[in-house]
């Protein structure tokens, strides 16, 4: 079967109440909404769930997986998946896959779900990325994927980016397009601009585009947080067939 469903989360490490402490209610909004967007990822009747996210380059990595916070502060550990004999396979995730974990983490499936994590380096070509989101997947169990990535850390000048007057309408087009369930919009995102704006997410969203493109079929996008606290992006979405 094809893919089902997929969500899009961000992944700033203040999302982690740990990490957060005293302004940890900032962000519980968006917490709430990624929370329930992974919710209903899992609902989909997917039994396999591939994370998607940026990191230092593309690879899939070794299940299962485990990674740490503590270098943004406090060392709480992730697991996902766990080894018969203890092995684990990928030990210290990327940062968006990480969060990904955290939030999979925090909701639990009800259902047996085999984990897949995949890492994505920023500069990847369009090309690349729509191609590899259409080789993921199974062919005969039904399966989700959950796009990690943050928009532009260029709204305002107290952004880690510093304020640049195109981020507004950049993220503006990445959240009218996530709304949209469109695909070739978010394959039209342009990599040199995303870099110069600082975006995490654009490749990881054109994996996600890649895969919806490949399986085919009607799609219903779904907004339920939009923001920039911190003067970064946040957006969180679901795709579900129609």
């Amino acid at each position: 079967m094809p893919l089902v469903a997929a969500a899009v989360c961000p992944h700033p490490p203040l999302i982690v109440p740990e990490l957060a402490g005293a302004a940890a209610p900032e962000l519980d909004e968006l917490r709430a909404a990624a929370d329930a967007a992974v919710a209903r990822l899992l609902a989909s009747g997917a039994r396999t769930v591939v994370v998607v996210g940026g990191g230092d380059r593309t690879a899939e990595l070794s299940y299962p997986y485990r990674g740490s916070f503590a270098p943004w502060g406090v060392p709480l550990e992730v697991r996902l998946g766990r080894h018969p004999d203890g092995i684990v396979g990928t030990d210290g995730l990327p940062l968006s896959l990480l969060v990904g974990a955290w939030l999979l983490d925090r909701v639990r499936p009800q259902a047996p779900t085999t984990w897949r994590m995949i890492s994505v380096a920023a500069d990847e070509p369009v090309e690349r990325c729509a191609a590899g989101g259409g080789r993921l997947g199974s062919r005969t169990r039904p399966w989700a994927l959950l796009a990690m990535g943050d928009g532009s850390a260029c709204h305002g000048v107290k952004a880690p980016g510093y304020d640049d007057p195109r981020a507004p309408a950049y993220d503006e087009g990445v959240a009218s397009a996530l709304a949209r369930a469109d695909a070739d919009a978010l394959l039209g995102l342009d990599p040199g601009l995303s870099a110069e704006l600082r975006v995490a997410g654009r490749a990881p969203w054109q994996v996600l585009a890649g895969a919806a493109r490949a399986a085919g079929g009607d799609w219903r996008g779904d907004v339920s947080y939009r923001d920039a606290p911190y003067g970064v992006a946040y957006v969180v979405a679901n795709w579900e067939r129609v």
